[in-house]
């Protein structure tokens, strides 16, 4: 039996990583805990041990999503002292298969670009592919990062409310999750970072060696050569996007990774597409190693795309 506080929780983390008290950081902004029905388990078997340094805050908050109907955590990153009345530029980051919304932090030293111009929003995701389930009603994943995460953000943080200053970016699965949103909301993001893309996923026909992985995603991607299955494709979406209103496209991918052919496929239409684009190829397989080694580069392509960075 697993029980259950239903409550909004925001956690904090100080400069050392040491988890701070709730109520101790509720007393510091003034802002009282609301009772809210219902409440979803996460992962207990995880050592939750952010890496950040001095200068950044990390805050873990749950809230409910209309979307999805159930409360849901995100995980986010920001400079401790931020000016008054100054809007930061925000980077949604998506975790992987298996992962959840604390990966980025603890698996990666990504918190750290916080320090000054960003605000780092990392949501749980399960292993959703951030799509709107074709066959589970209440599993609109897309609908909750689009609708109601970016709301409850920008009602809750300094965070710019522009497209200018708004990227989405994410790892393996969050990587398909982070181009598929960004093509599909071509006026939310005006960047995207993919490492790692699992970009082919819904592409994969039923074959015999595949059937067992195509019947564990066609609840959310629909039956193959459907519409809806075409409609969550990225390499569909993007022949039909105008390159006038993309946003920029960052991808990566190691050299011994076995998403690599589908990831130059999809480089390759980008470029027919005339889609504003970079592409890399890097050596390393498909691990936080490799992700950690594009960091650098994903967060100054983001910033050279965020307008007024």
């Amino acid at each position: 039996m697993v029980t259950c506080v239903a409550t909004r929780q925001i956690s904090s983390y100080n400069a050392v990583g040491v988890k701070l008290k709730s109520a101790h950081w509720l007393a510091a902004i003034g802002v009282s805990a609301i009772a809210l029905s219902g409440c979803r388990t996460h992962r207990t078997d995880y050592v939750d041990k952010p890496r950040i340094e001095p200068g950044v805050l990390i805050r873990d908050i749950v809230f409910r999503s209309r979307a999805l109907n159930r409360e849901m955590r995100y995980r986010v990153a920001l400079p401790v002292s931020i000016p008054p009345a100054q809007r930061l530029a925000v980077v949604y980051l998506l975790h992987g298969v298996g992962g959840d919304y604390r990966d980025w932090t603890n698996l990666s030293d990504v918190a750290g670009y916080a320090k000054s111009t960003l605000i780092l929003v990392m949501p749980q995701g399960d292993n959703s592919y951030y799509v709107n389930a074709v066959g589970r009603p209440d599993d609109r994943y897309e609908d909750y990062i689009t609708k109601d995460l970016i709301a409850d953000v920008e009602a809750r943080f300094p965070a710019a409310t522009v497209r200018e200053k708004r990227a989405i970016a994410g790892i393996s699965m969050g990587g398909f999750g982070a181009i598929k949103i960004g093509l599909s909301h071509p006026a939310l993001f005006n960047s995207v970072a993919a490492l790692s893309a699992a970009i082919d996923v819904p592409r994969r026909s039923p074959s015999l060696r595949g059937m067992r992985q195509f019947l564990r995603y066609r609840p959310l991607f629909g039956p193959w050569a459907s519409d809806a299955r075409k409609n969550r494709d990225p390499f569909l979406i993007a022949r039909s996007t105008d390159p006038a209103i993309a946003p920029y496209i960052f991808l990566t991918c190691g050299d011994q990774d076995g998403f690599l052919p589908a990831n130059r496929e999809f480089a390759a239409l980008l470029e027919r597409q005339h889609l504003a684009h970079e592409f890399h190829e890097e050596p390393g397989g498909h691990d936080w190693n490799r992700w950690n080694a594009d960091l650098p580069a994903m967060v100054t392509s983001l910033l050279q795309h965020l307008e007024g960075i």
